[in-house]
């Protein structure tokens, strides 16, 4: 099988978290979200708020239709004929709905392309589950995942051409902070199991590494963002709102670039927590802000979904295409090892 035969495959199902794309769906997409976990309808309508305050539209969807078109639009170029699959676990089109639409269609073999770079389990073994559920419902359904992404080439690259042009403009004595998704710090330290504890944080730390060594930048810190539950529970810290208010009290820094490095669309985490919230709060210190975009939309991004896609159908290991070891990678949805982004239940106020 050479490097760029997809014949063994039916259709790519693109596997996201799902987002509402009205006001009358986020209560209803929330506890999606939060089902099992016991949180009162009056305390979403809090947390909606974030959605209400864009008419109820997460841009996921939406970001993640382009991110297919772009896809289709490389495969066409490669010469492949593999249609391309849009499913969620939280909301419309829902994941279950989509595969029984692939079996429908004559679909058996499935490659799955996770949108997400890291390990742990919100980022990785969430969507194995996903996966898993899948199978079970259509057994005649074969799933293969796709790789984590976070040291691949095109990644770096990309992060790091985003990241040179937001220092052009903001200056490069500019202070530097990649951002991420926070978790648990418990379930972070449990996130590679007992051989490879702190999994997620450390991928975030070297794929951070990678892209201001490719960008030439010499200082900077990564910071953790979008922490929610009980203010009690240890997340991942520093919060970027709150570093970029020590860093001004510190030092009285001037101008801040932000990385996003954690989220290859903008999220409604990205929206909110970044362009709304440190926004204002860069505003309120006078300090002028230059948040970086995401890549998830640029061409060569789905270049880099079509590589992953053709290096798992020839069976190329991942630390060929990545320029860090890829430990905590799972393989066809299953767990890479035992323990390995176990889920870490989290205490609710």
């Amino acid at each position: 099988m050479t490097l760029s035969d997809l014949t063994d495959y039916d259709a790519l199902l693109v596997l996201s978290f799902g987002g509402p794309e009205g006001e009358d769906e986020v209560i209803p997409f929330l506890e999606n979200v939060t089902r099992g976990r016991g949180i009162p309808r009056e305390r979403l309508a809090e947390v909606g708020q974030h959605y209400f305050h864009f008419g109820g539209v997460s841009p996921i969807n939406g970001q993640n239709r382009q991110l297919i078109a772009n896809i289709e639009a490389e495969l066409s170029t490669r010469g492949h004929e593999l249609p391309v699959y849009f499913g969620n676990r939280n909301w419309h089109p829902f994941a279950a709905d989509t595969a029984k639409q692939m079996l429908d269609d004559g679909h058996r073999n499935i490659l799955v392309f996770p949108t997400s770079a890291w390990g742990g389990y919100s980022a990785c073994r969430q969507y194995d589950e996903d996966i898993q559920r899948l199978r079970e419902v259509n057994p005649e359904l074969t799933f293969t995942k796709l790789w984590q992404f976070y040291g691949h080439p095109t990644f770096v690259d990309l992060q790091a051409a985003k990241l040179r042009e937001a220092l052009e403009r903001a200056g490069r004595t500019a202070t530097v902070l990649f951002t991420a998704h926070s978790v648990p710090s418990v379930a972070d330290a449990a996130s590679g199991g007992p051989d490879d504890p702190h999994l997620y944080a450390r991928q975030v730390a070297e794929a951070a590494r990678l892209v201001a060594e490719r960008a030439g930048v010499d200082a900077y810190e990564v910071v953790w963002q979008s922490r929610s539950g009980n203010p009690a529970t240890p997340w991942l810290e520093p919060d970027v709102v709150d570093r970029t208010r020590e860093l001004h009290e510190e030092g009285g820094i001037e101008r801040l670039v932000c990385v996003p490095i954690g989220f290859i669309t903008d999220h409604m985490e990205v929206v909110w927590d970044l362009d709304t919230e440190l926004q204002q709060a860069c505003d309120e210190v006078g300090v002028e802000l230059e948040r970086v975009p995401t890549i998830g939309l640029e061409p060569e991004f789905a270049s880099l979904v079509v590589d992953l896609a053709e290096a798992v159908a020839a069976g190329v290991k991942p630390d060929t295409l990545s320029e860090v070891t890829v430990q905590g990678c799972t393989v066809n949805g299953e767990p890479c090892k035992d323990g390995c982004c176990a889920p870490v239940r989290r205490p609710q106020r």
